[in-house]
């Protein structure tokens, strides 16, 4: 069986699986998977489409089309996901990067730069850090000028974003094994980040998709999914520097509760702003006391 004919019968099953499954691109996923085992770019597959399978290739393919077919996430299959051009090792630890938290890097380093004419570095930490997706960018823009701590509850989510810290070479983040603040006493930051669970238990949607293969604890959270949230922003002033921010990751529909709580917690001025699908997605605020 060549390339061509590999990939033809590939989406053919997984357009079956499509059909109830949205998250799924069957053309898209059997290039992917071929790409994995063959070691090849999708323009030289495209190029070579009459080139054979060895039995070996053919044999590493047949799982992990099942995989797939049976809607496990691509990035769980590959071992890998790139959030904000970082190639990064994931694992079922662990949630799987997504663009929307890209936003959440984005309006941290804007605040990071607020605070960077002071000429201190500044201290930065990351809760829930999962694979480091987050440490990892924000380190990646903000170099030498940063000094960076991830931390999180589960130690196989904290190994995996060691190994990708150590395979991209960054310096300047740390992690630590933490339950939220608990190893972290005596420590101020300038910026706390986070993108905690705030899924309610009872959601539809943690039967669709790629969260049914995602760690519970890194997504579903008491309260109707407003517990982490409110945890995290009843503690944090207690590890901020004076005109320190907040900044968290929640649900579409949490915005208005989430200013709530940190307006009830003596916070000032926060604000929400938009993912890029328009959606409610990261609200901040400034702890001045």
């Amino acid at each position: 069986m060549n390339y061509q004919q590999w990939l033809q019968q590939a989406e053919q099953q997984l357009k079956k699986t499509a059909e109830y499954d949205p998250y799924l691109n069957p053309k898209a996923d059997a290039n992917l998977l071929l790409q994995a085992v063959t070691k090849r770019s999708k323009s030289a597959i495209f190029a070579f489409g009459e080139m054979s399978l060895t039995d070996q290739e053919l044999e590493l393919l047949k799982p992990l089309l099942m995989r797939r077919v049976q809607g496990e996430p691509m990035a769980y299959i590959l071992g890998e996901k790139e959030f904000w051009s970082l190639p990064l090792a994931v694992s079922t630890a662990t949630l799987i990067p997504r663009p929307d938290t890209e936003r959440l890097v984005e309006i941290a380093l804007e605040e990071a730069n607020k605070r960077l004419d002071s000429g201190k570095k500044l201290r930065i930490l990351d809760l829930g850090t999962g694979t480091g997706a987050i440490a990892l960018a924000l380190a990646s823009e903000l170099q030498e000028r940063a000094e960076i701590i991830g931390v999180d509850k589960q130690p196989e989510a904290v190994e995996l974003a060691e190994n990708n810290r150590q395979k991209l070479a960054f310096s300047n983040v740390n992690f630590l094994q933490s339950d939220w603040f608990d190893s972290l006493k005596n420590q101020s930051f300038d910026l706390i980040v986070s993108n905690p669970p705030y899924i309610d238990e009872n959601d539809e949607n943690l039967s669709q998709g790629d969260v049914r293969f995602e760690p519970l604890t890194a997504l579903v959270a008491g309260q109707n999914g407003i517990a982490d949230l409110q945890k995290i922003i009843e503690n944090a002033p207690l590890y901020l520097n004076k005109n320190g921010v907040l900044l968290l990751e929640h649900g579409w529909k949490q915005a208005e509760q989430v200013r709530n709580l940190f307006k009830q917690n003596q916070w000032d001025n926060p604000e929400t702003v938009q993912d890029y699908g328009g959606n409610d997605r990261v609200t901040k605020a400034v702890w001045t006391k």
